[in-house]
């Protein structure tokens, strides 16, 4: 995947989303069991690369620290599937409001709002911690606001320009105006982002921040020994009624890190002592799947979301013979997807694709476009490669990671190809270079393994970085396809102005028909909890992760 757990950019959003998101062994969902009291403990095998709001651009981290550190103007209901996907108010009073067409936005802030320290949060706050994300200090966190706001592309933060950023006003301490460059109704889905949670300047540590981030939330920072142990109390200044989405049922939560995800999914299987209140934070490991699925008291605290994630298999179309679209369409029905996916770690892993587009994207249901069978058909793909004159097959690389699971992958595919005549050497490279190979354009091979994942649930979000040919760069190309269709370029500049998921949905069905890339699964985040464990269900923003603002413990 491109940044499998790290957001990617978007150029424009839609509010006008109809989501709908699958779950298997979705557990106790029910939020209404969670009580208020006891230790929630989360299991991780690493440490949070940020906390720190302006920085924090990793999806797991983003559901952590939105739904317990801070607050944003807008947020995410805390409903699984389509419900999930709306945007609400959260320190705002609605979701924003324009009187230009969106290019200038005012939000007001609901009255009473307080910090950790009962100090009062207003749109000063609001300001100072969006004009953060300018900083060179603090690169790393989402770039809407620098590219987006009047006057972004040269300012340089509030450590060096003390002037502040004049698109963004506070004309009282309730209120805050933004200023946009272009036109966009979809700033109100950009305010969801933990850019635009507040940070008061005099607690303002810069690149320090991280390891003490001061709350807004429901819960704040008892201790912080990164690497070991992350330890959060409750906010005694954070009043519920404020918030109609944060249930902040547990009294502390415990992040346990540096563990084995292996040690961590043993753990929870066992299901022993503390552990009955404790979940995983990020995937559950792909030899731990088995155990799971087949044991049905353990199976019933399993917990699989689809996200805003799909797997691609990307042709080259500058080389031969992938700048013959039909033998590209061909492709479609020679490979295997399901043998790709138990490569992969199963259906608890991923949903099998049939376009480009995730399901939420796409008013709920997947688009099959060509409706070849989970194991292909290579009767019409032998008779589709002969009309192409390819009958005799040919000869390709495949990139792909060193890692045991990369290579099984790429097995998967070779084998499937092999059924017609496609005979593919492996290319396998280390996980470091793996993305600087495959976006050098003049050395890219016949096949990569790629994958992108949405910040929003709207194609704007994932169909123009990818399939837009204008977007091709010699290096670091994210158009790994490499077609550059120009009439495709206008349709997908169209949809972008038009804002309409129905024509997202027409794009997708003729970007199949080019078949610039082989979609091969729709991510699902495997997830387990012990079994006092409630309010569990995976959030369709967060690839699937658990909702920080429903769970609890029994």
């Amino acid at each position: 995947m491109k940044r499998p757990v790290r957001t990617c950019f978007t150029l424009a959003l839609s509010l006008a989303v109809a989501g709908g998101l699958s779950a298997c062994g979705s557990g106790d969902d029910d939020s209404s069991a969670a009580k208020s009291g006891g230790t929630l403990t989360v299991l991780f095998n690493d440490d949070f690369a940020h906390l720190d709001p302006q920085r924090n651009y990793v999806m797991f981290a983003m559901d952590f620290g939105t739904r317990l550190l801070y607050r944003t103007l807008t947020t995410y209901a805390a409903k699984p599937d389509q419900e999930g996907t709306k945007v609400v108010p959260d320190l705002a009073t609605d979701t924003g409001t324009t009187s230009d067409k969106g290019k200038t936005w005012t939000f007001h802030l609901k009255p009473g709002l307080k910090f950790e320290d009962g100090s009062p949060i207003t749109s000063a706050e609001v300001k100072y911690g969006v004009e953060r994300s300018f900083a060179p200090d603090l690169p790393e966190g989402p770039g809407y606001a620098r590219t987006m706001l009047e006057g972004g592309d040269k300012y340089k933060g509030p450590y060096k320009d003390k002037d502040g950023l004049a698109s963004i006003e506070t004309p009282d301490p309730q209120t805050i105006v933004f200023h946009l460059k272009e036109p966009s109704m979809d700033w109100p889905l950009i305010t969801t982002l933990p850019t635009f949670a507040p940070v008061p300047k005099a607690k303002d540590t810069g690149v320090n921040f991280d390891k003490r981030p001061f709350s807004s939330g429901p819960y704040k920072v008892e201790s912080y020994d990164r690497g070991k142990k992350l330890a959060l109390v409750r906010n005694t200044y954070w009043q519920k009624s404020s918030d109609g989405v944060r249930q902040a049922n547990p009294d502390k939560i415990v992040v346990e890190e540096g563990i084995a995800q292996p040690t961590i999914d043993q753990r929870l299987i066992a299901d022993q002592g503390n552990d009955q209140r404790a979940i995983t934070l990020y995937s559950v490991a792909s030899p731990s799947m088995p155990r799971i699925l087949t044991r049905p008291d353990v199976k019933k605290r399993f917990v699989s979301a689809t996200s805003l994630c799909t797997r691609f298999l990307g042709m080259n179309t500058s080389k031969p013979p992938f700048n013959d679209p039909k033998v590209r369409e061909a492709m479609q029905y020679a490979i295997d997807k399901e043998a790709y996916r138990t490569a992969h770690g199963g259906s608890g892993v991923g949903e099998l694709a049939g376009s480009y587009l995730p399901p939420a994207m796409t008013g709920g249901q997947p688009q099959d476009v060509y409706k070849a069978p989970p194991n292909g058909d290579p009767a019409k793909a032998k008779q589709m490669l002969a009309a192409a004159g390819k009958s005799a097959g040919f000869s390709i690389k495949l990139t792909t990671t060193s890692s045991e699971q990369g290579k099984a992958e790429a097995e998967a595919v070779q084998q499937g190809l092999a059924r017609v005549g496609v005979k593919v050497e492996i290319n396998a490279v280390s996980k470091s270079v793996y993305y600087d190979t495959i976006g050098d354009i003049k050395k890219e091979d016949e096949l990569v393994f790629y994958g992108w994942c949405a910040d929003y649930p709207s194609a704007s979000s994932f169909i123009p970085p990818i399939f837009d040919g204008n977007n091709i760069t010699p290096k670091g190309n994210t158009v790994v396809h490499q077609l550059n269709d120009k009439g495709m370029n206008e349709k997908i500049a169209a949809a972008m102005k038009a804002n309409d998921p129905a024509q997202w949905q027409a794009v997708d069905r003729d970007l199949m028909g080019l078949s610039p890339m082989i979609p091969l699964i729709h991510d699902k985040l495997p997830l387990l909890h012990g079994s006092k464990v409630t309010g569990t269900f995976g959030h369709p923003i967060w690839e699937g992760e658990f909702d920080f603002a429903t769970i609890g413990v029994k």
